[in-house]
Order: structure tokens, then C-alpha cells, then sequence
């Protein structure tokens, strides 16, 4: 699964970037066209010439027309090529900008500039912009603080429920059930309103950006399948569950930094509502929290202020999506690597899956052996 997302992610990735590319040329070019007529605006500019200069530029125009009139027509024609490229150019535009106009002027009127959807769209467009909505906030927290008042109920983790509950007692699979229901609930009610945000943001004819999802709810249903696939492989193999949904929201179209943005904030509430249980019943090693702490915070200012910096200065997004997709590959590898280690280390012996509700015992016990009937003869060392 994990070498899959990253071939996919990597397609995207070089896609992205050819597209990024193309832009900054075309966008290049534009500068150089612009620059090329400022310099000849500049030196054409009888502002420019000395006081010395009109007689010479009139002996000049005349020795030009004395040189055409002597039958040199191929100026002439590239003269007038080019006044024909022109003159086009400038309809085109022309007809771009005067576009509405072509249409019924009532129309028009009606569909464009009714006062009420200016002000919704206006009024949307302020909603959007809010970089800390509070409305927004609060449901995270929210949606936090439930997660981890259930599981300090349920206990888990290696740490017992604060009620006293094990998993053979009923309630714990009741707290459990609440748990299904309440981060589920929300997923349902954030996938309603990005639904019917989205209708109403299109009846208003809302400027979208490119990246922008539109939501409806076969889109809701699609995304919503694979995402609850993304939390099942992550809690099976211990990965996190941005290495699948980051490549998700990519092949949606979502622009790579609000995808980077949406995975952070998903870590940030799973992760933290564990750890405040293992800070508060004593498991967390300092030292090593604290070592590993500063790692990923020097890591992440890193990222923050030179790659990103980059991308804005650049434009290319789509270094984000590379950067995703290596680690994702990466981090197959390491999964490959960490099997044949584990395997090695518990001598070749597949216990298989745990059992869902398990007694601690002192037993070691391995109910397939051996993989391999000699495994000395293929890794010998």
C-alpha cells in the first residue's frame, strides 16, 4: 500500500511540476516581451533625442522613405505583418474585456449584478479569509477534548481505564462504541456543511480558486471511504495517517500546502490526546521525549522557513508533493527493512495477530516456529 501511494504520489508530483514549469516560462517570457517594448518605448521617444537630434532623425526618416521608394518591399511586408498581428491581438482583447456586453444587458444584470449575491459573495469571501475562524476552533477542541475524556475512561495504550474498567467488563466496549460514534459524527457534520457550503457558494457564483474542492456527496462518499481505509491501514501497520490521506487531498486537487496544513492539525488531535494519558500516568521517558521533541522542532521551523520560503518565492508547489512522496517511499523501505529485523530477532517465529482482549502472561510461547526450516542457510550471518 504504502510503495502504491508513493508511485501515485510521484506521478502527481512530476505532473505538478512540468505544470509549474511551463507557468514560470510562459511567465518569464511575458516579463521579457514587456521589457523588450519598455526599451523601445524608451529609445523611440522624442523626449529622449538631443536638440541636434530632430534634424537627424528627419534626414534620417527621409533617406528610410527614398530606400522604400527605390522598390525595397520586404519591409514593407514585415511592417505590415506585423500590424496585422497587432491589430488582432488587441480585438482579442478587446472582445475579452468587453465579453458581458455581448450578453443581454437584463441578463446580465440579473445574473451578475444582483445586489444580494454581491453581498453574499462578499460576505463569503470574509468568511474565507479568516485565517483563526473561532467557530471552526472550537469544534476542534471540542472533538479533542471528547477523544480524550473517552479514553481516559476506556483506558488503552498500556494504561488502565480511571474508572477501573478492563475490556472483559461491558462498559469498556460501550466507551468504545462512543468513540466510533463521536469522531464519526463529527466526520458526517463537517461533511454536511462543506457540502452545503459549497452549493451555496455556487449559486452565488463564488470566484473559486483552482485547488479549491468542490463538495457534493458522491465526493463525500468517495474521499470518505478511503479515508476511514487510511485510519484502518495506519492503526495496522503503525504508520501515520497523513503518509495516505496527504496523497489523497493531493489527487483531489487540493493545493500540497493545505494539504501539509490539514495533516499536521489531523496528528495534532489523535496524537496529543494520548500522550496527555501517558504524561499523566508517568510512562513518558523525559529524556527521550525531550531529545525527540527538539528534533522535529528544529525539523519543522526548518521546513517552515526555507521551504517554504521557497515555494513562495517560486511558485513551485509541487516540491512539497516531492518531498511527500520521498518520504512515503522512504518509508516503505523501512517497513521492508524492519520485517526481516523483527522476524530475525524473534527467531523466524509469526505469532500472528494479538488476541483483542489478552492477559498479560509470562509465557513465551510461538504457535508457527519457524518460517524456514533451516533460516541459518539464507542469512547466515
Amino acid at each position: 500500500i504504502l510503495a502504491f501511494t508513493s508511485y501515485k504520489t510521484y506521478v502527481k508530483f512530476f505532473a505538478a511540476y512540468r505544470k509549474e514549469k511551463s507557468k514560470r516560462e510562459e511567465s518569464k517570457l511575458r516579463e521579457s516581451v514587456a521589457e523588450t517594448k519598455r526599451m523601445s518605448a524608451t529609445s523611440s521617444n522624442p523626449a529622449t533625442v538631443g536638440s541636434g537630434g530632430e534634424g537627424s532623425s528627419s534626414s534620417a526618416s527621409r533617406e528610410d522613405g527614398e530606400n522604400v521608394g527605390d522598390g525595397d518591399g520586404e519591409n514593407d511586408s514585415e511592417t505590415a505583418a506585423e500590424k496585422e498581428v497587432s491589430d488582432e491581438t488587441q480585438q482579442v482583447v478587446e472582445t475579452a474585456v468587453d465579453l458581458p456586453a455581448m450578453v443581454d444587458e437584463e441578463d446580465y444584470r440579473e445574473e451578475y449584478d444582483d445586489p444580494k449575491q454581491l453581498e453574499l459573495r462578499r460576505q463569503y469571501l470574509e468568511d474565507d479569509s479568516c485565517q483563526y475562524p473561532k467557530e471552526k476552533l472550537a469544534y476542534l477542541v471540542l472533538l479533542w477534548a471528547g477523544l480524550t475524556a473517552i479514553t481516559f475512561l476506556k483506558g488503552g495504550k498500556g494504561v488502565d481505564s480511571v474508572i477501573g474498567i478492563t475490556c472483559e467488563d461491558a462498559g469498556y466496549y460501550v466507551l468504545l462504541a462512543s468513540q466510533f460514534i463521536w469522531t464519526l459524527g463529527f466526520g458526517a457534520f463537517f461533511g454536511y456543511k462543506n457540502t452545503r457550503k459549497t452549493q451555496d457558494r455556487l449559486a452565488v457564483h463564488y470566484p473559486f480558486n483552482e485547488t479549491d474542492v468542490l463538495w457534493d456527496f458522491q465526493k463525500l462518499r468517495f474521499y470518505s471511504f478511503f479515508t476511514f481505509l487510511a485510519g484502518i491501514v495506519a492503526g495496522l501497520i503503525g504508520i501515520g495517517g497523513g503518509m495516505v490521506l496527504g496523497p489523497l487531498m493531493i489527487v483531489m486537487g487540493v493545493h500540497p500546502s493545505v494539504s501539509t496544513a490539514t495533516t499536521a492539525t489531523m496528528i495534532l488531535l489523535t496524537s496529543s490526546s494520548v500522550a496527555v494519558i501517558f504524561v499523566m500516568s508517568g510512562l513518558v521517558p523525559w529524556e527521550y521525549a525531550l531529545f525527540f521533541f527538539l528534533v522535529c522542532l528544529f525539523g519543522a521551523y526548518i521546513g517552515k522557513t526555507r521551504i517554504d520560503a521557497y515555494v513562495k518565492r517560486t511558485g513551485m508547489a509541487s516540491v512539497l508533493i516531492g518531498v511527500l512522496a520521498t518520504i512515503i517511499a522512504l518509508a516503505t523501505v523501512g517497513c521492508i527493512v524492519n520485517l526481516f529485523l523483527g522476524l530475525s530477532s524473534a527467531d523466524w517465529c509469526l505469532a500472528g495477530f494479538n488476541s483483542f482482549c489478552s492477559i498479560k502472561s509470562d509465557e513465551d510461547a510461538c504457535d508457527v516456529r519457524m518460517l524456514l526450516d533451516k533460516p541459518e542457510d539464507l542469512f547466515p550471518y
